[in-house]
């Protein structure tokens, strides 16, 4: 489910149904929450409404094999999802066109757009060997990056 937390601190549910939410954006219009569903491999998009609950639940994009964890948002509404089991990150746009895949040698956590300009892809990637091995095995974080390509040809 997807709980709405109110300044006040109370909280209700705004959507169920979700087949293992992970990353949530929100479009940069605050329109839309895109919303990663890691087991359904897909990403799901609801429209907010002025209370802050979500209407018109709709597919975003079916990922095929994709299996999204972390999410970010580029300045053409494209959007970038880390890939655990894949070893990848990956920008699709809605629809689900894979407009470009970066591929890793270890599993993608969390993706994020930064640096003085919002055009460096930053992505948590690790090596992963199942939830039973989480706190036991090597430590194998990273924080990777990707510069974009020039302005208009490719994302932003």
């Amino acid at each position: 489910m997807i709980a709405l937390v109110s300044p006040d601190g109370s909280a209700r549910r705004v959507a169920d149904g979700i087949a293992f939410p992970n990353g949530m954006h929100v479009t940069p219009d605050g329109t839309t929450l895109i919303v990663a569903e890691s087991y359904a491999k897909r990403l799901t998009a609801f429209d907010i409404a002025d209370d802050g609950g979500l209407v018109n639940r709709r597919l975003w994009a079916d990922l095929g094999e994709g299996v999204p964890d972390g999410i970010c948002i580029d300045a053409e509404n494209a959007v970038w999802y880390g890939d655990v089991p894949n070893k990848r990150c990956v920008r699709v746009c809605e629809g689900g066109e894979v407009l470009e895949r970066l591929e890793l040698d270890r599993g993608c956590f969390a993706c994020a757009l930064g640096g003085a300009d919002r055009r460096t892809l930053f992505m948590i990637a690790s090596e992963w060997n199942g939830p039973e091995n989480m706190f036991t095995g090597p430590r194998t974080g990273q924080v990777l990056t990707s510069d974009a390509p020039a302005p208009g040809a490719g994302w932003p």
